[in-house]
């Protein structure tokens, strides 16, 4: 069964994922302790072996080969091999999961464009959607070790309702030598023209959508088949294998704590540990990140964390039924909603929620910008605009904080250089003068007005 611990980490809390460091289902303990109990009793054989059983001179020349050991390990590029692998893998294992067809928008259409509120029209709607569910086992029979062991035969999915004998027989007798999950969908198909002449679909557009669903519900029943078919290249999860292996091999080795190194280490609080703390922790992240690949590669097993196929067939026969026939033209009576006189509805909050109705709603980033209040600027623009003058740029010579603090106004350079560059404007047009004139009368009443405010 899945894994889920969704709601416990509903809110990232102190703590809330350090909790799940203790479970022991489809956890990382569970897949990794065999291999890391392995790992700890042979690293020990080889710590026991070198401190207890070997002469001086054995010694020697074991520290050597732990060196080379040491050295060599390190040049595996196990985090770049194994990394690429893992992404690899998870990327493939969410593409399969949404690859699993499902067959709601098909049943949706179905009891939208099939019509007949008698037993002829019930019986074509759940015809044609039980067809859809048949070619959904068939193809996870091909790859889900769960559903085989469900299914193990035809005569089982003909007891389980999906297929009746008749059905089984047309089936059986066509031979070819590929797969034969896509039989239902040509049915489907053909029951569905035949539904077109005798009227229960309507019109051809109808029709079109029907298929066009039945095809996209297809087309994932395919590229399900295709993952399990082609997987990821062998020689690819050889390499990372390998690497993993002979990586912690060497580690075996090299991560003794040998007396030479304590001889030839300047330092004298050099540490002679019977376990290895870091190279333990290192075996636990690398190997677990293989073991995940591991699992991930194929979710179609019966694994912790693999896809829960059971049960999604049952769910898929039991909505897709209903849907088409105990909810065909099954509708509650239109009436006005809560709302019907609101201009402004607003529906209620829960006393755990009240806080979020108090919130301001997000109009946008530049809302709440601050745009200059400055009355000269506002009276240039205003006579540009007036005057049919080209509007003036000007520029903030302080900062908004600083000018906050010192509340200056002072012009800056570049509102001078432009106030000239409009008065040259002014006196080259014809009537330029006059235009000037006005201005400076508008510039001299606003800053009377100004100061006669108290």
């Amino acid at each position: 069964m899945t894994v889920s611990y969704t709601l416990k980490v509903a809110e990232a809390r102190f703590g809330a994922f350090s909790g799940l460091l203790f479970r022991w289902r489809g956890s990382i303990y569970k897949l990794l302790y065999r291999e890391f109990l392995l790992f700890c009793a042979l690293y020990a054989t080889l710590n026991i072996t070198y401190r207890l059983l070997l002469t001086q001179e054995q010694k020697r020349i074991y520290a050597q080969v732990a060196r080379y050991c040491n050295r060599s390990a390190d040049l595996i590029p196990l985090s770049f091999v194994l990394g690429f692998y893992v992404t690899l893998v998870v990327n493939r294992w969410w593409s399969q999961y949404t690859s699993i067809p499902l067959p709601d928008q098909l049943m949706c259409v179905i009891s939208a464009s099939v019509h007949g509120v008698d037993q002829s029209g019930r019986l074509l709607r759940r015809t044609l959607i039980r067809y859809a569910n048949l070619a959904s086992v068939l193809v996870l029979r091909s790859v889900s070790t769960r559903v085989l062991k469900r299914f193990p035969t035809m005569e089982h999915v003909v007891d389980a309702g999906f297929m009746s004998q008749e059905e089984r027989k047309k089936f059986e007798s066509l031979k070819s030598d590929f797969n034969k999950y896509w039989v239902p969908c040509v049915w489907f198909t053909n029951l569905a023209a035949q539904a077109r002449r005798d009227g229960r679909i309507r019109d051809d557009i109808a029709l079109c959508l029907i298929l066009e669903e039945l095809n996209k519900y297809r087309a994932k029943c395919g590229m399900l088949f295709h993952y399990d078919w082609i997987s990821i290249p062998l020689v690819y999860t050889q390499v990372v294998t390998i690497a993993v292996y002979s990586f912690f091999t060497l580690s075996l080795i090299g991560r003794q704590f040998v007396e030479s190194d304590k001889e030839s280490s300047p330092a004298p609080w050099y540490l002679d540990m019977f376990v290895p703390l870091t190279t333990l922790l290192q075996f636990f992240f690398y190997a677990g990140w293989l073991k995940v690949a591991e699992q991930l590669i194929n979710p179609f097993g019966e694994d912790d964390d693999d896809f829960e196929t059971n049960q999604l067939i049952d769910r898929n026969f039991q909505v897709s039924l209903l849907s088409v026939d105990d909810m065909y033209q099954n509708l509650p009576p239109t009436e006005q909603d809560l709302y019907w006189d609101e201009a402004r509805p607003q529906p209620p909050y829960t006393v755990a929620t009240a806080a979020e109705s108090q919130r301001p709603s997000f109009m946008g980033s530049t809302f709440n910008l601050r745009m200059s209040d400055d009355p000269e600027q506002c009276l240039q623009v205003e006579a540009s605009r007036r005057f049919d003058l080209p509007a003036p740029v000007t520029q903030t010579s302080q900062t908004p904080l600083l000018g906050r603090f010192l509340a200056a106004r002072a012009p800056s350079p570049a509102v001078s250089l432009q106030n000239l560059r409009t008065s040259h404007l002014l006196h080259l047009r014809p009537g330029g003068e006059e235009a000037e004139g006005r201005i400076e009368e508008a510039v001299d009443e606003g800053s009377e007005n100004e100061a006669m405010e108290p």
